[in-house]
């Protein structure tokens, strides 16, 4: 695979990432099975790995990828994430410097490494100061802990924030964001890559085959989604718009000459923002079917056709479990209290 800049951290990653958030209990349950594609992954070309400390349940996941990298790791650009619940302890979650610092530790150990080339934040915390995040993270990269710093799910306006403080504030800047992208998720065409642009970030996106939608398996009167795709995703995956899109995109496919699958990533490594798409196969033949189509390039017309179906930067249907700010989550931040709009 033909490497790409990391943003401007000068590091090289790979066009696909591997993601490994079905790796263990909730997913793949052999670790054995799983060392074997991470393995698969890496001699294909792939050098990039992702990870979080959240996967398989109490850190399962990062032991399985600690294990199999044992020997590779210098071949290896490893990301994992904090952020997400540890524990019932409100304090063993969040982005605050006191949960950072125990947060990373674990995941060194688990994982059998001496730093992280990649740290991310999970998911925004409005709770937190920003500065607070960062100043953290940056005593953890002076220490020689963590290499680069980045984010997830973060919207434009508060990637902004975090480069301003950064630089007022003479810490780490975030170098990277990881949002969700595919044909049926392009809002963030809008803002978010155009800002990561601005700012020379690096782009990981997740969930470039929109829960299993653009695989084509799961079409009204085929395959049903798995149980655990309806407990995330129920909205996404039962959508009618969703289903309607992938019925005009299956002969698009066709036309180019690549399985849906194959479309959907190239499509989603063609955006010049992009750096990398992750892929999260459960199994060999899974990701085997995902490296049958790299290095395909997808051209203008297959392109235009692609955009009158969903057109740029916007989505057709819901994905459940993308990030909302908290002033469209909670009704009390979009709405005045009743006696205020009685005395108006």
């Amino acid at each position: 695979m033909r490497m790409r800049p990391l943003g401007r951290t000068g590091i090289q990653v790979s066009p696909y990432c591997l993601g490994t958030m079905m790796f263990g209990p909730f997913g793949n349950p052999d670790p054995d099975d799983c060392a074997a594609i991470i393995h698969r992954a890496l001699d294909a070309g792939i050098n990039v790995i992702d990870t979080a400390d959240v996967y398989g349940g109490d850190g399962e996941t990062e032991r399985i990828v600690g294990k199999a990298l044992k020997g590779r790791r210098d071949d290896v650009v490893l990301a994992t994430k904090f952020n997400g619940a540890m524990g019932t302890d409100l304090n063993r979650r969040g982005s605050s410097r006191r949960w950072i610092v125990t947060a990373l530790e674990d995941s060194l150990r688990r994982l059998g490494v001496d730093h992280i080339d990649l740290y991310q934040v999970h998911h925004p915390e409005p709770g937190t100061d920003i500065e607070e995040t960062l100043a953290a993270l940056t005593d953890l990269m002076r220490a020689g802990k963590i290499r680069a710093i980045g984010h997830s799910n973060m919207p434009a306006a508060e990637i902004v924030e975090a480069q301003w403080t950064a630089d007022r504030r003479g810490l780490a800047r975030f170098r990277t964001e990881q949002p969700t992208y595919s044909i049926l998720n392009r809002g963030i065409e809008r803002d978010v890559l155009p800002v990561c642009e601005r700012y020379g970030m690096g782009v990981l996106t997740w969930s470039p085959l929109a829960s299993g939608l653009l695989t084509g398996r799961f079409r009204p009167g085929g395959e049903q989604p798995s149980t655990g795709r309806m407990h995330w995703v129920p909205r996404h995956m039962t959508d009618p718009r969703n289903h309607a899109a992938v019925e005009r995109l299956a002969p698009i496919a066709d036309d180019a000459g690549l399985s849906l699958t194959n479309l959907a990533l190239a499509f989603v490594v063609s955006h010049p923002a992009v750096t990398s798409a992750i892929i999260g196969p459960r199994t060999m033949a899974h990701l085997d079917n995902l490296l049958a189509g790299a290095g395909a390039t997808l051209d203008d017309d297959t392109l235009d056709r692609i955009d009158e179906v969903v057109a740029p930067g916007t989505n057709p249907g819901t994905l459940d479990i993308a990030y909302t700010p908290p002033a469209l989550e909670h009704t009390d931040r979009r709405r005045r209290r009743t006696s205020d709009r009685a005395a108006a």
